[in-house]
């Protein structure tokens, strides 16, 4: 029998996470408006740059490849342990979404607010989820790359929970506006 390496272990939550999200984005709800493709195209490449920095090798080479952290079996294992934690958090929230979901920020057909499970703490707790995933993909790898992917994911989900807040407003108006006084953007109010 092999042993399995730890990035062998850190990538089990991202599978995961990938066969989960392709099979619940077949059972959505028709898209009744959405946002303007430039916003989705940018987010997009951001958020693919992100993903390229952590899992190609393109980027392994140079300053991005050198370490920042010091080599630590537990930061490493810290890191994974984050991932399962960041992509759990994302798959609840899915979960929770259910056919509300979009990978754009759009409105679906018979739109609904959603107030449970994550989202009774967290208004965008799916990215929540992703950038902790992200943060401990980074502290597995421990390079200048990863902290560039978390930069940049952070100004993608940044960018498109704005306009996704901005699109809530509209829809709900005052339900909307009493569910962000009562909750945090990504992190739980105190």
């Amino acid at each position: 029998m092999t042993n399995l390496t730890l990035w062998q272990v850190e990538m089990w939550p991202w599978y995961a996470f990938l066969v989960y999200w392709g099979v619940t984005a077949l059972r959505v709800k028709r898209t009744k408006a959405t946002e303007p493709p430039a916003a989705r195209i940018f987010t997009m490449i951001l958020v693919g740059f992100a993903f390229a920095l952590l899992f190609s090798h393109w980027f392994r080479g140079g300053f991005l490849g050198e370490r920042w952290l010091i080599e630590s079996a537990v930061v490493a294992r810290m890191g994974v342990l984050l991932t399962f934690l960041g992509t759990g958090i994302a798959i609840w929230a899915r979960t929770v979404l259910g056919g509300n979901w979009s990978a754009e920020v759009s409105l679906k057909v018979d739109h609904q607010l959603m107030r449970s499970g994550p989202y009774a703490y967290v208004r965008h707790p799916i990215y929540t989820g992703l950038l902790l995933a992200i943060t401990g993909t980074a502290l597995v790898i421990g390079e200048w790359r990863g902290l560039l992917a978390i930069l940049a994911a952070t100004i993608a989900i940044g960018l498109k929970a704005k306009r996704e807040e901005a699109l809530m407003i509209h829809v709900f108006g005052n339900p909307y506006l009493e569910h962000r006084r009562d909750t945090g953007f990504l992190l739980p109010r105190l």
